[in-house]
């Protein structure tokens, strides 16, 4: 029984792990192009991490320890290859960093033997998660996360508040790593939510943030957050100014944070992040995308209205159902980006554009007028323009557009 269980796990396993993935032909926006599986979830990480394989001591095959997901990745291009730093969570609800690497960024996504042995600061963490990767200017690759522990000031009985800080860790090769000081903003009580600027800004190591004041609610903080600190190892960040706000009645109304590194483009830096706004049936996470200033990366110039991903079919189900969220993209060297976003806190999907792509959409899209009236006036302009332009055509093709 033994051998016949394990002969079809490595079956099953070695299946998946091979499966060519496609570009899903019945879904596309022009912007970018959804892929029709899964690059990463739990099944994906190996048995041998998750099976006793001693006949002896497993003569049942029992999954000892469990994975419930994999989600929420770092992103980083090294050697001409893809490798995501992902968070895997335990059937014990503990997350932990693992690598997983791809020749294409596509599929066939291998983990590396071991998890990521994340070193801990004096005051070890309960659990940490949704690490982004920036391969900074000073040489190092950083990854910034969140540090989660218990409340030292709940009150007795009360199990489940806590606190969060932005932990930061750095490695040459992403398998020996430094850990540094959390990140203090001596203005806000906690982070959630930081990512460091690939770029010295005014000879400082630069953050985005989002202001908290308590583990869940933003409170006073208004949205995504910029502020710069001296030193890496021991960062202060005194004083954080908004860069992009949350708004009533948006995608962005309840809180809003940045996602991977911003990409550095010939018109400025490319930021895809996450809107939150409430629902009858809980909160609702998409994607959204802006552009910042070259010279001055809190200055946004471009912000295109409403979202860009937002979760579909099988998106929408899992442990925090009804939401995308992504922290890693990777550009190659012919302007492709592969962005990897978490759904519904379950797994990992990639979605494929270019940053000309990008630019035309930040550039182009109308803004979000705020407005119902003003939205139906933005509406009723491009559907004058359309008409305008089919009156007018001798083009077959363009004439079938209006159906």
């Amino acid at each position: 029984m033994f051998e016949q269980r394990l002969r079809q796990l490595v079956t099953a396993h070695k299946t998946l792990l091979e499966r060519p993935n496609q570009i899903d032909p019945n879904w596309s926006n022009g912007l970018f192009d959804r892929y029709r599986y899964p690059a990463l979830t739990a099944a994906h990480t190996p048995l041998f991490w998750r099976y006793d394989l001693n006949p002896q001591t497993n003569p049942y095959l029992i999954e000892r320890l469990g994975i419930n997901g994999a989600f929420n990745t770092g992103a980083i291009l090294l050697n001409g290859r893809v490798h995501l730093v992902a968070r895997v969570e335990g059937y014990d609800r503990k997350s932990f960093f693992a690598v997983a690497e791809s020749a294409n960024g596509i599929d066939n996504f291998h983990f590396w033997d071991y998890p990521v042995l994340l070193p801990e600061t004096d005051d070890p963490d309960t659990n940490v998660y949704d690490m982004r990767l920036t391969q900074h200017e000073d040489g190092w690759i950083y990854g910034v996360f969140c540090t989660e522990r218990k409340d030292p000031n709940a009150p007795a009985g009360d199990t489940s508040s806590a606190t969060a800080q932005g932990g930061i860790a750095r490695t040459r090769d992403l398998k020996t790593w430094e850990r540094l000081p959390d990140l203090k903003t001596l203005r806000s009580p906690q982070q959630r939510n930081v990512v460091l600027h690939p770029e010295f800004v005014k000879g400082k190591y630069a953050f985005y943030t989002r202001p908290q004041d308590g583990f869940i609610e933003t409170g006073g903080g208004g949205g995504i957050g910029f502020g710069l600190a001296d030193r890496i190892d021991g960062a202060v960040i005194d004083e954080e100014v908004i860069v992009d706000a949350k708004v009533y009645h948006t995608i962005k109304e309840v809180k809003n944070g940045d996602g991977p590194p911003p990409i550095k483009t010939a018109q400025g830096w490319l930021h895809i992040g996450h809107g939150v706004r409430n629902t009858a049936a809980g909160l609702r996470y998409v994607l959204y995308a802006f552009l910042t200033d070259l010279k001055d990366p809190h200055k946004v110039i471009a912000a295109p209205g409403g979202y860009f991903i937002a979760p579909e079919g099988e998106e929408r189900v899992g442990d925090v159902s009804n939401v995308v969220f992504c922290n890693g993209a990777v550009v190659r060297p012919d302007g492709t980006i592969l962005i990897y976003y978490g759904s519904s806190d379950t797994r990992i999907h990639v979605a494929v554009t270019t940053v000309e792509k990008m630019l035309d959409y930040v550039f182009n899209t109308p803004p979000d007028a705020l407005r119902s009236a003003a939205s139906v006036q933005q509406r009723a302009g491009l559907i004058q323009r359309n008409l305008e332009l089919l009156a007018g055509t001798k083009d077959a093709v363009l004439k079938t557009a209006r159906i």
